[in-house]
């Protein structure tokens, strides 16, 4: 298929849009790079080149990784906990629930409308539950404890991950679950054994988006916690002091709670862009 040559002008204005972008997406976390590396003096000045316009030091990185050890490991700890477990029973009610939406159809209740229902739970704004939320908690005496915000993180992530499967599931050819039911497969054995192995990706993808949004929460975990399970957001939101906030340390956690995401992403980056796009390309 012939596609014409794109003009010259418009290959440099896409150039300059990329670098543009670029530059927009990773500023931020250069920032916070050179503002760990500098001292509480240097914070204040408008400096952005180490050994030029300021001399980088390893004092904050010093000081969190030990005198703040307790502090900084508890949070991250507390984070991967809640965030695998309410992404792992996210996905395990997501499939179950995409697999139904996508094979079945019902009858008083139409698969569109359990859908619109499923996804409303992400139209509510978090900011309008959090009062009901907790009084429940304090009623089950949950405060202060991981259960309470893998809860509260399950329903807000689930409705990623039964739209998600349930497209993934939708775009399974229907003659491979039919051929396992006529060798005696029962229904559940076919989505184990044959539906589940298809969307792999999809699976990986909604559970990457699980945990993200899991791990960057803080609205939730700053109103049902306060010392005990407080996760690594609450922690980088309570680096300050009598004399205002220690920016230093601030960007130092920051980028410590950055790490472990940035690294799983990378690690499984293919599945999740199979995943996201599964589907997207019919015919």
């Amino acid at each position: 298929m012939y596609r014409p040559k794109m003009p010259a002008w418009k290959r440099v204005l896409m150039i300059i849009a990329m670098v543009i972008a670029t530059v927009w997406l990773i500023f931020p976390f250069y920032w916070a790079v050179i503002t760990s590396l500098k001292k509480p003096a240097d914070v204040f000045k408008l400096s952005f080149i180490p050994f030029v316009q300021f001399q980088p030091t390893l004092e904050n990185w010093r000081t969190e990784l030990t005198l703040r050890t307790k502090e900084v490991v508890g949070g991250l700890s507390t984070s991967f906990i809640v965030a695998v477990s309410a992404a792992a029973i996210a996905l395990a009610i997501g499939t179950l629930a995409g697999y139904g939406l996508a094979r079945f159809r019902y009858q008083r209740w139409k698969n569109r409308d359990i859908a619109m229902w499923i996804l409303s739970q992400r139209f509510l704004p978090p900011a309008a539950t959090v009062i009901p939320f907790f009084l429940m908690m304090r009623k089950f005496g949950l405060i202060d404890t991981p259960l309470a915000l893998i809860l509260v993180n399950v329903t807000f992530t689930i409705p990623f991950t039964v739209m998600i499967l349930r497209d993934a599931f939708g775009e399974l050819p229907l003659e491979l679950e039919e051929s396992a039911l006529v060798d005696g497969c029962t229904p559940f054995q076919t989505l184990v054994w044959i539906a589940l192995p298809l969307v792999a990706p999809a699976l990986v993808s909604a559970a990457i988006i699980s945990f993200a949004f899991t791990w960057n929460e803080f609205l939730f975990a700053f109103i049902l916690t306060y010392s005990q399970a407080t996760p690594m957001t609450v922690v980088i939101a309570g680096t300050q002091d009598t004399q205002g906030v220690q920016f230093w340390y601030v960007s130092t956690r920051m980028l410590m709670a950055v790490i472990p995401p940035t690294i799983l992403a990378m690690a499984i980056q293919r599945y999740i862009v199979r995943g996201l796009t599964l589907g997207a390309v019919k015919g």
